[in-house]
């Protein structure tokens, strides 16, 4: 049971649903101004609750953005630093991995640039390369049967994400905490808890049910700045059989913004215990992202991966 096929479509879906919040944002607060005022980029007065206009008025801003950020990244190489480390209060790096991660047409692709201060294999890269360029090819060939094996994979990846987001915007409840600043930008914080009214469908849509929620919205800009969240019970996987993480795991995400009006991950973390059939294990890692550059749709990054090949050089992953 592997933490990235379970416990990030939750987070990304729990962080989705807070884009949708609705009228609960004003259980914060005590008085508020008429629906009729209008305020600068749809926010009040700083450390003032907004009202339910402003609530829907925002909101439909955050989720436009995330949407427009979610099809950007689709065309956005970047470098991920991964380290897998111990728990405690004083964790140490048990391994330190370097990827290019780069859109192929069907979502991404990772290429190993180092592990543990070793750079990767040329041959590898090489290999890994050349990998990259036929599947931007597939792309391009849409009569093709592999590709639409391929796209139909992809395209039902991206339905059940968005299924989960529908079902997460019934599965809390969502109040104003207050504002924070964060990288110098101002922030309203939210806090989601399970709604008693959800009734899960999925495994996945159950997961919605063990986890509060907590998120930073840019105020000048309505876009997600963080997500975390906290696992209040436990997941099983397969009614238990097969796993479950256990309750105190926490899943956290940072954005900012990598080009104008788009903004990115640019640092997620997991830290969890759980159990797999009978052995139980942890998982504590971080990953930094850096080095967003735009490449376009598969012509385009087709285009690149080409001329990188001709000129024999490798990529270099260091800034």
């Amino acid at each position: 049971m592997r933490f990235n096929r379970f416990a990030i479509p939750v987070l990304v879906a729990l962080l989705a649903a807070a884009l949708t919040v609705r009228s609960a944002w004003n259980a914060a607060a005590a008085t508020r101004p008429s629906a009729s005022v209008t305020y600068q980029n749809g926010a009040p007065p700083t450390g003032q609750a907004p009202s339910d206009a402003e609530i829907r008025e925002r909101s439909a801003k955050l989720v436009q953005n995330q949407h427009q950020d979610d099809e950007a990244l689709e065309q956005y190489e970047r470098i991920e630093h991964e380290f897998d480390r111990t728990s405690g209060m004083n964790p140490r790096v048990l391994s330190e991995k370097m990827f290019r991660v780069v859109p192929n047409g069907f979502g991404t692709f990772k290429l190993p640039l180092r592990s543990d201060g070793a750079p990767a294999d040329p041959f590898e890269y090489h290999r890994q390369l050349l990998a990259w360029k036929e599947s931007l090819e597939l792309a391009l060939r849409q009569d093709d049967w592999k590709y639409k094996s391929a796209n139909a994979k992809w395209q039902k990846k991206k339905r059940d994400r968005a299924e989960l987001v529908d079902a997460g915007r019934d599965a809390f409840v969502t109040k104003w905490l207050g504002q924070e600043t964060r990288n110098a930008r101002l922030c309203d914080v939210f806090e989601l808890d399970p709604s008693p009214n959800f009734h899960p469908h999925s495994l996945l849509q159950d997961a919605l049910t063990r986890v509060t929620v907590k998120i930073w919205v840019d105020r000048d800009t309505n876009q997600l700045a963080r997500g975390e969240a906290h696992v209040v019970r436990d997941i099983s996987v397969g009614g238990g059989l097969f796993g479950k993480l256990y309750r105190g795991g926490v899943f956290s995400l940072e954005q900012s913004e990598v080009a104008p009006g788009i903004w990115l991950p640019v640092r997620y973390q997991y830290d969890f215990s759980g159990r797999k059939f009978l052995f139980t294990f942890e998982e504590h890692r971080y990953v930094e992202a850096s080095r967003y550059r735009r490449l376009g749709p598969p012509k385009q990054a087709l285009e690149l991966v080409q001329n990188e090949l001709a000129s024999g050089r490798l990529f270099n992953g260091d800034p």
